[in-house]
């Protein structure tokens, strides 16, 4: 068992225990019981793909059935992803409708490869494609993958139309990714004939047929289309993940900016400060406490505030006297032009700047 199969098998486990939480939480999401099904798929058949590419018996299965489950398993998972988009893009009920007709040329796959499968000589290794089942196996799968990504790429293209405009976005990539890969099937089938044809095997090629024409596919459109696809697909998330780290950067940096003006407020008014709130480890809490506790503490001192000078010299000058306690109103202080809590804080972060150079 090599390190790589190991890693693929933790990875591909914590995926599926992750996915089984999340249906856990929303049972009823049919397309996540869509994508769970397509990496648990896709995730069995890497073990076997290894198994057969090796002509090693695993738990007494032989390459040839090896090679078989791997590819129902494979087909099955497109299926899956075509499903995704069915139920992502069309009402409940269409949808099933769809899914129910695109399981009649799996069935018809899955029937192909079973059959060549039994028809395989002893002893023939599962990538021979000069042997005439050996060729039609390899066929059928690419020619069904091929009808298959086709299928995902066109609805992938009709989601996007409703889609948000970041999720339109990435649809569209992973469309063009999986346009990619069925013209890499569409050149794997012709090398795949050229072989079983008669024609030599391209030195140094051990997959795509072991043929130039099938390497030429492979290097320009298989492996470009599977990083588009996965790049489309993870495009909304990661542009999330982006604009939830600017806010993120955002707040830690005018928490750090406030820090002059909070320092001093908290230590001239520490009983305003907001020890009941439980756990407060995050950037954004502490930057919305120390927002609140800027806030309070200038309209504790607002009512002795010196009007003929400069706020933050005037704020300086009040923190540093002692007050009796008394009945005077608090007044506005660093009141923003415009609304919202940014300009708010702008504000705040301003007085604050203003505050550590004054004298």
């Amino acid at each position: 068992m090599t390190p790589l199969l190991v890693a693929y098998g933790i990875g591909s486990l914590l995926v599926l225990l992750w996915m089984a939480a999340r249906l856990r939480q929303t049972p009823d999401n049919l397309p996540l019981w869509a994508m769970t099904g397509l990496v648990g798929c896709w995730a069995l058949a890497f073990p076997l793909g290894l198994a057969a590419d090796h002509n090693t018996v695993i738990l007494g299965i032989p390459p040839a059935v090896s090679r078989l489950v791997q590819y129902g398993v494979l087909l099955l998972g497109v299926n899956c992803l075509i499903s995704f988009f069915l139920f992502s893009a069309l009402p409940a009920k269409q949808a099933w409708r769809r899914t129910w007709l695109f399981l009649v040329p799996l069935a018809v796959a899955v029937t192909i490869l079973t059959v060549t499968t039994t028809l395989i000589p002893d002893g023939v290794r599962t990538k021979e494609y000069t042997v005439t089942s050996v060729a039609a196996f390899w066929i059928t799968a690419d020619v069904y993958m091929a009808f298959g990504f086709a299928a995902t790429g066109i609805w992938a293209l009709r989601f996007a139309r409703t889609a948000h405009r970041r999720l339109a976005l990435g649809l569209r990539i992973a469309s063009v990714g999986l346009a990619g890969i069925v013209i890499a099937d569409c050149f794997f089938v012709p090398a795949i004939v050229i072989r079983w044809n008669g024609g030599d095997a391209a030195p140094s090629l051990d997959g795509s047929a072991e043929t130039t024409l099938g390497f030429y596919g492979a290097v320009l459109f298989l492996l470009p289309g599977i990083v588009l696809c996965l790049i489309g697909v993870t495009f909304p998330a990661a542009m999330t993940q982006l604009a939830a780290f600017r806010v993120w950067r955002h707040h830690l940096r005018s928490y750090q900016r406030l820090g002059p003006l909070w320092t001093h407020l908290n230590a001239r008014f520490p009983e305003d400060a907001l020890h009941r709130v439980p756990g407060v480890g995050g950037v954004h809490r502490r930057y919305y406490r120390r927002v609140i506790e800027c806030r309070d503490g200038l309209v504790r001192i607002s009512p002795y505030l010196d009007g003929d000078e400069e706020l933050a010299v005037a704020l300086k000058t009040a923190l540093r006297t002692d007050h009796e306690q008394a009945s005077q109103q608090a007044v506005p202080v660093a009141i923003p032009e415009r609304d919202g809590l940014d300009a708010d804080v702008e504000q705040l972060i301003s007085l604050s700047e203003a505050l550590r150079v004054a004298r």
